[in-house]
């Protein structure tokens, strides 16, 4: 009696159990993550090997003629002509549901010229294609799976299953007296415990138990299979099976269910599998490492091919059916492994975003889809030169051995982060120096330095001449403070516009005390910066340390026009079933007068023609006009360049984790990589608004005077109406001014040949009625 009650309350405590699993949470679904979608429309400088590299990446298969989703044709002739035709998979995007179909893209002389369908031969304005697939926000156990209902799933593959693993399915109340019978013989003879596990015994086992193997799991796992089979319908114990079964490894992704098995494999939905795939999918279940089709093809073929011949002896197929499905060839994609994600660094700026808006719990188990904004090819990019040039870098020099870098590319125009890498292991999931690494910037400073002060501009302009001369700061409490320039060498007299380009150290400084470190900081601030500075007089030549994100996003605020917006790299998260939870809209705010944008954005333009950034024209034509800043660390520790384009900027970090000197420069270490990514990438003319408020400066190269002409001559912007401005090289003081170095550079522009001696009141009077 006591036994029986005993047994009764420990029945009621297993059956809490199995209805708190099947009727709450069943499983944790991961949140799934995917890269930007590529989008299609006429005009789009897209060129036929970039959408062919795309295809390729999603898994489409090249064939002679379309006959399945994930299928694609090309043509090509003499004539510059492209034709792709490519039959769509189905995806459901943030905005609705897209079906699969046919179209034709025709490409001529490196445009996208039409988009067409193949169905009924009609145009198409816009067309996008589904995203790729980047990775997943996991459950500590690395499972992922994508859940299916029963009636997805091909019959021939339920027929496999039920024939190898449970013949007696639809007929037992969940277990199998004969398979028990057997197992309980081979335990009390000393013998290791198997057999006789029924469908809901193995569900049992992986959704409740451990694989421990004993009598008093096993006796669990039977009391627990019986409720289960009482308490719930067949179809619905056998859908849970199909999502919980283990069917293979990506890496430290754990491969759970049949939905997701057949895209792991075969690159399909579920429902498209033949019978020879769910042939092979069933064949695993046996052992999924051991008959891993990729590392044990043949291993993998003879279970495959004993599956089907189970099929035709039980008489669910015939033999010549049989016999024709165990000639295919396995038919399973090759597929690199990437883990929990292709791009660990990305996904880690991903998941520091959405844990500003979502648990992370619900992260990890409810299945959202969240639609990012990285750009594989952009990314791809990135990688291969990082590969290539920091791998040649730490060859090159035994201080380099422990070389790393970070890199940072984004849209100008959105704030968007369509490329990340935070180390020289690309595939590195651990230490993200792109986001965590502490640096000091050198003279990535300087912007807001010489910004602080052109914003005065009844007191400085680009021609307002700066002291570069020994300088010594004493400090109460400290050694007095020598800056020096970068090659030991002091230049008299030049004028802000050389010392900008030059990233000459001492007129930085005196210019930056003049003015006020407070205000060098707060500019800081005005460009993005959230982190609060100490009001050294060191940090006006870049003593701070800050990581290349928050470097990326001061420099995002120059390259957007004087716009702050935040960096972002989501654009839309999801619900599982396609409802949309949450927009991550662009955020502007102007920051910056559009006069003092401008300004900067042409100065910087000069450090790249005429300054430190010379060596960039090596890698890139000098028409796309880049604005770029290079930055250098005390010993040559860090090695920094930000540069950006019209509608790209990228920043680059390279230096030694121990904080060791590397032997680099801005110029000869981030430059390079900087420019070898930027030579690959899709990228457009910097061509920066000019507001009407800005006039220009003909400089003679040899006096320094304002001219009125000089063809091909060297000009400088300068805000209208500096009346006042005192230390305008308008000033007798300046005019009458030589600067045998300006001579050097500014001779290479305006040849004496084409100059023009002033004549009567100088372009200068002219301006400012003087």
């Amino acid at each position: 009696m006591i036994a029986c009650l005993a047994l009764g309350i420990y029945l009621l405590y297993l059956d809490r159990i199995v209805v708190r699993e099947f009727e709450g949470k069943r499983f944790s679904i991961p949140a799934k993550v995917y890269a930007r979608p590529l989008e299609l429309f006429t005009g789009n400088n897209l060129s036929a090997k970039q959408l062919i590299n795309e295809l390729n990446s999603l898994g489409y298969k090249k064939k002679a003629a379309l006959s399945e989703p994930g299928d694609f044709t090309h043509q090509s002739n003499v004539s510059l002509t492209n034709i792709i035709d490519v039959y769509l998979r189905s995806f459901r995007f943030w905005d609705g549901q897209q079906d699969q179909k046919a179209i034709r893209v025709t490409f001529s002389n490196g445009v996208l010229e039409n988009i067409s369908s193949l169905e009924n031969g009609e145009n198409i304005d816009l067309l996008r294609i589904e995203p790729q697939f980047i990775g997943g926000i996991y459950p500590n156990q690395g499972e992922d799976r994508e859940l299916i209902r029963l009636n997805q799933s091909p019959v021939r593959l339920l027929e496999s299953l039920l024939i190898i693993e449970d013949k007696r399915f639809y007929q037992h109340i969940g277990i199998d007296p004969r398979g028990i019978a057997r197992a309980l013989y081979r335990s009390a003879s000393g013998k290791r415990v198997e057999g006789g596990s029924t469908i809901t015994q193995q569900l049992i086992k992986n959704f409740f138990l451990t694989s421990e193997r004993s009598l008093k799991r096993k006796f669990n796992e039977m009391l627990m299979a019986i409720l289960v089979e009482l308490r719930y319908e067949k179809n619905d114990i056998l859908e849970t099976y199909l999502n919980e079964v283990y069917l293979g490894q990506d890496g430290n992704r754990a491969i759970h269910g049949f939905g997701l098995a057949s895209r792991f494999y075969f690159n399909k939905d579920i429902e498209r599998l033949l019978l020879h795939e769910s042939a092979l999918l069933v064949a695993m279940l046996k052992g999924p490492t051991f008959y891993n089709p990729r590392k044990s093809p043949e291993r993998a073929l003879k279970r495959r091919n004993l599956v089907i011949s189970q099929l035709a002896d039980n008489g669910l197929i015939d033999y010549s059916s049989a016999e024709q499905a165990q000639q295919r060839s396995l038919g399973v994609t090759t597929k690199k492994n990437i883990g929990q994600s292709s791009y660990p660094a990305f996904l880690e700026l991903v998941i520091k975003q959405l844990k500003r808006d979502y648990e992370e719990e619900d992260l990890r188990s409810e299945g959202l889809r969240v639609f990012t904004t990285l750009d594989p090819t952009i990314q791809n990019a990135v990688e291969n030169v990082v590969t290539q040039r920091i791998g040649a870098l730490k060859k090159s020099s035994a201080s380099r051995k422990n070389l790393e870098t970070a890199v940072i590319i984004t849209d100008t125009s959105t704030g968007e982060v369509q490329a990340l890498v935070g180390s020289q292991n690309i595939k590195y999931s651990g230490f993200n120096r792109a986001l965590d690494a502490q640096r000091q910037i050198g003279s990535l400073v300087k912007p807001a330095v010489y910004m602080s002060a052109i914003e005065q501009t009844q007191h400085y302009s680009l021609l307002s001449v700066l002291d570069d001369s020994p300088l010594t700061l004493q400090q109460a409490g400290t050694d007095d403070w020598k800056p020096q320039n970068y090659d030991k060498t002091f230049h008299g007299n030049v004028p802000l516009w050389l010392a900008f380009a030059k990233s000459y150290n001492v007129p930085a400084a005196r210019l930056g005390l003049e003015v006020g470190v407070d205000k060098t900081h707060h500019m800081l601030r005005r460009l993005g910066l959230e982190k609060e500075l100490t009001e050294h007089a060191s940090s006006l030549l870049g003593s701070m340390e800050l990581s290349p994100l928050e470097i990326t996003q001061i420099y995002q605020t120059l390259s957007s026009g004087g716009f702050y917006m935040p960096l972002r790299s989501i654009r839309e998260v999801t619900q599982q079933d396609g409802t949309a939870l949450n927009r991550y809209k662009i955020k502007l705010e102007q920051r910056l007068s559009k006069e003092l944008s401008y300004l900067t954005t042409r100065a910087m333009q000069n450090v790249v023609t005429l300054g430190t950034g010379q060596s960039l024209q090596h890698y890139l034509n000098k028409d796309l006009a880049v604005a770029a800043k290079t930055g250098t660390s005390d010993d040559l520790r860090d090695s920094w360049f930000a540069g950006y384009t019209q509608d790209k900027l990228g920043v680059v970090w390279i230096g030694n984790d121990d904080n060791s000197p590397t032997g680099l420069t801005g110029a000869t270490g981030a430059l390079p990589v900087w420019g070898e990514i930027f030579s690959i990438i899709p990228t457009k003319k910097l061509t920066p608004t000019k507001p009407e408020s800005i006039g220009e400066i003909h400089v003679d190269p040899e006096t320094m005077l304002v001219l009125e002409g000089c063809r091909g001559n060297f000009s400088l912007p300068f805000i209208r109406g500096n009346k006042n401005n005192t230390t305008n090289p308008a000033s007798t003081k300046t005019t009458q001014l030589r600067l045998q170095e300006n001579q050097y550079f500014l001779s290479k522009i305006c040849k004496a040949k084409d100059r023009q001696a002033p004549k009567g009141k100088s372009w200068f009077r002219k301006i400012f009625g003087g």
